[in-house]
């Protein structure tokens, strides 16, 4: 008989739930979107209650789909949480919100972050944390909700507060709070926890005031995390419990996922932006380049780290040149375009339409479109769009292999912009190795479905992970002989440094 493992993967605009089969295949799947709440001041909040209701609807959709194909639901072993990261809620000890949950993309600690940077804390915090200070990270608008609520502040005081990030939220919920557990990637994601250690850092919390916080437990990323009855999200009631096998933020999933299980080897998220994640092994390297440390994955017996770059906008770009300057009506079209011409011409779009990430964190620039003539074309603008993506991944891929004093082994690349060709055979090309894309495009699912699999036996070693995985994987040569990316790059690098 067939095992399946579920896997809720809680994002920022939807929450998926898949059944996946030992062999890493979805059987059945369900999907609802999310509402989220932008301000005019750059405050981004979701209503903790609706992530939470949002979760139970995806599962009740894929637990109906999976049992209208005939299948049991005794047939489930386990299952796996990926989860939004730096999103944070407070709620009491019965389970009551206490305040929005504020998103990772909110903006309101800014005067915090440049405060605590002036006092001179940013050493401090990234040598316990592996972060920077800066907004995107839970912490700082932590001490925002408490600088602007003296109610919340009294009860922090009193014990009252307890603070999770979505999952542990969604765990306190659906075990009716007898498990108050997080992960280590999602703890690592909140600038109160000691990468180091694997602990809550004491003497951050008792600078920032909040040693009095109820804080989780902080696991392995596989870990036995409780039992749930989620029979009750079936149309028929019918009981059955399993056991959440694993917690894990979605981009570190993502990770997993692409069977990023070795040092050296690194995934790359094309989306709205893109995020750069590579595995550097079981010691935490701190960046001198500009990138992130944080904790890869983890199991029981095993803790991975990585090097992590951020980069600002990649699709964006294209959305941007589709709905704003409407050089094309699709962004399908954009390859064909890029490959109706030679070269770039010495066109270059530098795409800091949100200032410029990792490494750069240019945070100031504007984005601008340089070397065009009387000869240029929309093509070019587009070619020189399409290479800005590649372009910038070679940015972080060069500062992370500076950081660890070594080559990159491996990297795999996943999200929308992986359709694109040009884009796909450039980056091989300009990084000079092989691309790994896998056929399943939800990997940050199928990384906590790995990981929930590990602990509750449906797999038995990370060895057998990477035989499914390769198995599963196309690849992507790079073409040696192509030197237009390399010689391309050289231009875009003096044009960065301007």
């Amino acid at each position: 008989m067939k095992k399946y493992i579920l896997a809720i993967d809680q994002g920022t605009s939807s929450t998926k739930t898949i059944l996946f089969d030992e062999s890493g295949q979805a059987a059945a799947k369900g999907s609802v979107d999310l509402k989220t709440n932008y301000f005019d001041n750059g405050f981004v909040e979701q209503n903790p209650e609706d992530i939470f209701q949002n979760v139970l609807d995806s599962v009740t959709e894929c637990l109906n789909d999976f049992t209208k194909k005939g299948l049991a639901v005794s047939d489930i072993v386990s299952c796996g949480i990926s989860n939004q990261r730096e999103t944070f809620i407070l709620w009491d000890k019965d389970g009551k919100a206490l305040a929005p949950a504020v998103v990772w993309a909110c903006k309101r600690s800014i005067a915090i972050c440049t405060d605590l940077i002036q006092k001179g804390q940013n050493d401090f915090i990234k040598l316990k944390t592996g972060l920077l200070l800066d907004p995107y990270f839970s912490g700082t608008k932590l001490l925002w909700l408490l600088e602007n609520d003296a109610e919340l502040k009294e009860k922090v005081t009193k014990g009252e507060v307890y603070f999770g990030t979505v999952d542990c939220w969604l765990l306190y919920k659906l075990t009716n709070g007898t498990h108050f557990k997080t992960d280590y990637t999602n703890a690592s994601r909140t600038l109160l926890f000691n990468i180091h250690t694997l602990q809550w850092d004491a003497e951050i919390l008792e600078t920032w005031g909040l040693s009095n916080l109820n804080l989780p437990q902080p696991c392995p990323s596989s870990h036995d995390f409780g039992m749930v009855d989620f029979g009750q999200f079936l149309d028929n009631k019918t009981p059955f419990s399993i056991p959440i096998t694993s917690l894990i933020g979605d981009s570190h999933a993502a990770t997993f996922g692409e069977g990023c299980f070795e040092k050296g080897t690194a995934k790359v998220t094309l989306g709205t932006g893109s995020s750069i994640m590579m595995n550097i092994g079981d010691k935490a390297i701190l960046s001198n380049s500009g990138m992130l440390t944080t904790i890869c994955w983890s199991t029981e017996n095993r803790v991975d780290y990585a090097l992590e770059g951020a980069i600002v906008s990649c699709g964006s770009t294209i959305e941007w040149l589709k709905n704003e300057l409407q050089l094309f009506s699709s962004a399908a079209e954009t390859e064909a375009m890029a490959k109706a011409i030679p070269d770039n011409a010495g066109v270059y779009l530098i795409p800091a339409f949100s200032g410029l990430g990792a490494p750069h964190w240019q945070m100031s620039r504007k984005a601008s479109i340089e070397g065009m003539t009387f000869g240029t074309t929309k093509n070019h603008i587009v070619r020189a769009a399409l290479e800005s993506i590649p372009y910038q991944i070679k940015d972080v891929v060069e500062a992370m292999a500076k950081d660890m004093q070594a080559a990159l082994k491996s990297i795999s690349v996943n999200g929308g912009m992986t359709q694109n060709k040009f884009v796909i055979h450039f980056l091989a090309d300009l990084l000079g190795i092989q691309l790994n894309k896998q056929r399943n495009p939800d990997v940050s699912a199928l990384g906590a479905a790995y990981l929930s699999g590990l602990k509750s036996g449906v797999y038995s070693s990370i060895e057998q992970l990477s035989a499914i995985n390769k198995s599963q994987t196309e690849q992507v040569l790079a073409d040696l002989n192509n030197e237009l990316p390399t010689k391309g790059y050289l231009g875009w690098k003096e044009k960065i440094v301007t």
